[in-house]
């Protein structure tokens, strides 16, 4: 069966009128589907029986299974979740004093190889479908106290979300979309390696804001550390940036793990400082 969480508004639409049926019907799905977030057709009150019962001989509504959550002294909740497949990934709920922002995972594994992440140590499995990159969205929120609420999402967990650019880039459309989850453009943050490419294509399609993992102010040390480097060493990656930050309307963060007498000494930082001018 399809997974109505496999597609956008606009695939629900195609699929409806194939059916014969109005185009509004598309829209009352839709809400149904993301906005209320029901995994039940008998929950669409505001359709027809008959209606309801031919989706249920075509569609389904599948999420992701929560294996397990993990929950540190400062609230911070770290939860397993296992896909069809039987591949697992892992998402977090970080709480601050004003925000609570849910991290998402991209991929199942990665191939980016970057030498201090534990993901990539585990090798690549595959892109997550839509489904999944929302699925993880319901499996938070239904980790939720009822006093609380996601204010934010950012896609930093497992994989590199640019590698998986068509599937991120409707969840990200969708996490904005008022007719779905509603959240404003510059609460949604996209992280990535420093896959140029896909962040100049990024910067014309999204309006989101993104996060670039740097981790060195050399090319020398940042080959050793992200082999991705080879292929986008550093001067394009902050021409990239320029260019994205010269927009005007996202934000741009910098990610920089420090890691002893590797990329944290005074010239480390004096030229991290230079090199982000204007950025």
């Amino acid at each position: 069966m399809k997974n109505l969480r496999d597609m956008t508004y606009e695939d629900m639409l195609a699929e409806i009128t194939a059916l014969g049926e109005k185009p509004y019907r598309a829209k009352q799905l839709y809400a149904w589907v993301y906005k209320r977030g029901v995994d039940s057709f008998d929950a669409m009150t505001d359709m027809s029986i008959p209606f309801r019962e031919k989706l249920k001989d075509i569609y389904d509504i599948r999420g992701i299974k929560v294996l397990d959550v993990k929950t540190a002294a400062d609230g911070t909740r770290k939860f397993l979740s296992e896909l069809d497949d039987a591949n697992r990934i892992e998402s977090v709920l970080i709480p601050e004093t004003s925000r609570l922002t849910l991290c998402v995972s991209a991929q199942a594994g990665c191939a980016l190889g970057c030498r201090f992440c534990m993901t990539g140590a585990g090798g690549f499995m595959r892109n997550l479908r839509l489904s999944e990159l929302v699925g993880q969205v319901f499996a938070a929120k239904s980790l939720l106290d009822p006093d609380e609420r996601l204010t934010n999402v950012v896609l930093m967990g497992m994989g590199e979300p640019l590698s998986n650019y068509d599937n991120v880039l409707k969840f990200t459309k969708m996490l904005t979309d008022g007719q779905a989850f509603g959240l404003s453009h510059n609460k949604v943050t996209v992280s990535t390696a420093g896959l140029v490419p896909a962040m100049e294509r990024f910067m014309e399609e999204s309006n989101c804001s993104l996060a670039v993992s740097l981790n060195a102010t050399t090319d020398e040390v940042r080959d050793r550390l992200m082999p991705i480097n080879k292929k986008y060493p550093i001067d394009e990656v902050i021409t990239a940036l320029r260019a994205f930050q010269g927009t005007g309307k996202r934000h741009v963060t910098i990610e920089y793990v420090m890691l002893r007498d590797v990329n944290d000494s005074l010239d480390d930082g004096r030229r991290l400082a230079l090199m982000l001018r204007g950025v």
